[in-house]
Protein backbone atom coordinates (compact mmCIF):
# COMPACT_ATOMS: atom_id res chain seq x y z
CA UNK A 1 0.00 0.00 0.00
CA UNK A 2 1.58 3.35 -0.88
CA UNK A 3 1.44 5.75 1.78
CA UNK A 4 1.64 9.71 1.39
CA UNK A 5 4.45 10.47 4.49
CA UNK A 6 4.64 14.24 3.59
CA UNK A 7 2.94 17.12 1.97
CA UNK A 8 5.00 20.39 1.31
CA UNK A 9 4.15 23.38 -1.10
CA UNK A 10 7.31 25.40 -2.39
CA UNK A 11 5.56 29.11 -3.35
CA UNK A 12 7.32 32.10 -2.90
CA UNK A 13 6.80 35.41 -5.04
CA UNK A 14 9.72 34.20 -7.63
CA UNK A 15 8.62 30.64 -8.54
CA UNK A 16 5.66 28.94 -9.61
CA UNK A 17 3.63 26.84 -7.31
CA UNK A 18 5.13 23.36 -6.61
CA UNK A 19 3.82 20.66 -4.29
CA UNK A 20 5.80 17.70 -3.13
CA UNK A 21 4.35 14.42 -2.34
CA UNK A 22 6.37 12.01 -0.33
CA UNK A 23 5.24 8.45 -1.17
CA UNK A 24 6.76 5.10 0.51
CA UNK A 25 8.15 4.10 -2.87
CA UNK A 26 8.30 7.92 -4.70
CA UNK A 27 8.43 11.58 -4.38
CA UNK A 28 5.94 13.42 -6.66
CA UNK A 29 6.42 16.99 -7.93
CA UNK A 30 3.13 18.80 -8.98
CA UNK A 31 3.90 21.22 -11.42
CA UNK A 32 0.94 23.70 -10.51
CA UNK A 33 1.06 26.69 -13.21
CA UNK A 34 -0.22 26.32 -16.43
CA UNK A 35 2.13 28.12 -18.12
CA UNK A 36 5.67 27.11 -17.90
CA UNK A 37 7.03 29.80 -20.08
CA UNK A 38 9.74 32.84 -18.36
CA UNK A 39 12.90 31.97 -17.52
CA UNK A 40 12.58 32.46 -14.15
CA UNK A 41 9.99 30.06 -13.73
CA UNK A 42 12.03 27.03 -15.11
CA UNK A 43 15.10 28.39 -12.80
CA UNK A 44 12.58 28.53 -9.72
CA UNK A 45 11.12 24.83 -10.64
CA UNK A 46 15.20 23.39 -11.22
CA UNK A 47 16.00 25.09 -7.68
CA UNK A 48 12.89 23.32 -6.10
CA UNK A 49 13.66 19.65 -7.93
CA UNK A 50 17.42 19.51 -7.73
CA UNK A 51 17.65 19.17 -4.35
CA UNK A 52 14.94 16.33 -4.25
CA UNK A 53 16.86 14.56 -6.32
CA UNK A 54 20.71 15.43 -4.73
CA UNK A 55 19.19 14.57 -1.16
CA UNK A 56 18.03 10.94 -2.09
CA UNK A 57 20.40 8.70 -3.91
CA UNK A 58 18.51 6.27 -5.65
CA UNK A 59 15.04 8.42 -5.31
CA UNK A 60 12.00 7.47 -7.88
CA UNK A 61 10.71 11.24 -8.67
CA UNK A 62 7.48 11.72 -10.42
CA UNK A 63 6.76 14.74 -11.99
CA UNK A 64 2.66 15.58 -12.61
CA UNK A 65 1.65 18.07 -15.27
CA UNK A 66 -1.70 17.95 -14.75
CA UNK A 67 -2.15 21.85 -14.73
CA UNK A 68 0.78 22.67 -17.46
CA UNK A 69 -1.37 23.82 -20.57
CA UNK A 70 1.97 25.45 -22.39
CA UNK A 71 5.40 24.87 -22.23
CA UNK A 72 9.00 26.30 -23.33
CA UNK A 73 11.65 24.41 -25.21
CA UNK A 74 13.66 25.55 -22.33
CA UNK A 75 11.42 23.83 -19.83
CA UNK A 76 12.12 20.47 -22.35
CA UNK A 77 15.96 21.55 -21.00
CA UNK A 78 15.66 21.43 -17.69
CA UNK A 79 13.45 17.89 -17.91
CA UNK A 80 16.40 16.85 -19.51
CA UNK A 81 19.08 18.09 -17.10
CA UNK A 82 16.44 16.51 -14.14
CA UNK A 83 16.94 13.51 -16.08
CA UNK A 84 20.86 13.29 -16.30
CA UNK A 85 20.98 14.67 -12.65
CA UNK A 86 18.24 11.71 -11.66
CA UNK A 87 20.84 9.02 -13.25
CA UNK A 88 24.12 10.12 -11.90
CA UNK A 89 22.17 9.70 -8.43
CA UNK A 90 20.77 6.21 -9.57
CA UNK A 91 17.22 7.55 -9.69
CA UNK A 92 15.05 7.45 -12.11
CA UNK A 93 12.27 9.98 -13.25
CA UNK A 94 9.09 9.47 -14.75
CA UNK A 95 6.43 11.83 -16.15
CA UNK A 96 2.51 11.53 -15.88
CA UNK A 97 -0.75 13.40 -17.05
CA UNK A 98 0.90 14.97 -19.61
CA UNK A 99 -1.81 17.16 -21.61
CA UNK A 100 -2.14 15.74 -25.21
CA UNK A 101 -0.84 18.76 -27.02
CA UNK A 102 2.64 18.55 -25.07
CA UNK A 103 2.27 15.39 -25.07
CA UNK A 104 2.63 16.00 -29.25
CA UNK A 105 6.04 17.57 -28.22
CA UNK A 106 7.59 14.90 -26.66
CA UNK A 107 6.72 13.00 -29.38
CA UNK A 108 7.91 15.31 -32.16
CA UNK A 109 11.26 15.63 -30.49
CA UNK A 110 11.50 12.02 -29.57
CA UNK A 111 11.70 12.36 -25.77
CA UNK A 112 8.54 10.39 -25.44
CA UNK A 113 11.39 7.43 -26.07
CA UNK A 114 13.91 9.35 -23.03
CA UNK A 115 11.45 9.92 -21.03
CA UNK A 116 8.99 6.78 -19.09
CA UNK A 117 5.53 9.09 -19.68
CA UNK A 118 2.25 7.67 -18.04
CA UNK A 119 -0.93 8.26 -18.46
CA UNK A 120 -1.92 8.69 -14.74
CA UNK A 121 0.05 9.03 -11.52
CA UNK A 122 -1.12 5.85 -9.95
CA UNK A 123 -0.05 4.26 -12.96
CA UNK A 124 3.24 5.97 -12.58
CA UNK A 125 3.54 4.51 -8.82
CA UNK A 126 2.24 1.29 -9.92
CA UNK A 127 5.39 0.91 -12.16
CA UNK A 128 7.88 1.28 -9.08
CA UNK A 129 6.41 -1.32 -7.01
Amino acid sequence: MRVRTVKESIVDEASPKISVEYFDNATVVYLSEENILRERDITAIENSVMPLIEKTDGVNLIINFRNVKFLTSSALGLLIRIKKKAYENNGKILLCTIDPKIYQIFAITRLDKVFAIYDTQAQALESLE
